[in-house]
């Protein structure tokens, strides 16, 4: 099959399980806004965005992970205090920035997981930001130290999850 592949993309393909499209999204969100309301510092850990990159990478497929950042986002949207439509926005955006770079440079070690989720977590939470302040006119800070620990934890997060993802997926 690789010999044929037009494109890397085609050549590299995985899938996961097609219940772990449906079962991880709702497990992240589920955890994330239960865990917010009992451990105010479960805030600075977005297991839907981490779920959102990993899912665009893997498959690289910019439309398919548009849609499905935004449909994560507004579940997200839906359990927690935000307006409907911003963690959509956002992480819809990611995943499509997400989705082409990583038809386009190596996204399976773990050092370019690692950097990339560290700025799609930074750039989420700038756009969040952007959103909630200016465009809802909501008085929103930023906090440069709280941010950057926050992708931090995150990238962490998602080297170890990532890799235990990549478990489950099989070779087409």
């Amino acid at each position: 099959m690789a010999l044929m592949a037009s494109t890397r993309r085609e050549a590299d393909e995985r899938t996961l399980p097609v219940y772990l499209y449906v079962l991880l999204p709702l497990l992240a969100i589920g955890i994330q806004s239960l865990a917010t309301l009992h451990f105010a510092r479960f805030g600075m850990l977005d297991l839907p965005l981490l779920v959102v990159i990993y899912f665009a990478t893997a498959r690289r497929n910019a439309i398919g992970a548009t849609v499905g950042g935004m449909v994560i986002g507004i579940l997200q949207d839906a359990l927690t205090q935000q307006p409907i439509g911003v963690f959509g926005i956002c992480k819809a955006f990611i995943g499509y920035l997400a989705a082409s770079l990583g038809s386009r440079i190596d996204t399976e070690a773990h050092g370019s997981r690692l950097m990339l989720t560290f700025c799609f977590v930074l750039l989420h939470n700038g756009i969040d930001w952007v959103l909630m302040r200016h465009m809802l006119a909501r008085p929103v800070g930023w906090n440069w130290v709280v941010e950057l620990l926050s992708a931090a934890i995150n990238a962490l997060i998602a080297v170890v999850l990532f890799a235990l993802l990549d478990r489950t997926r099989a070779r087409e």
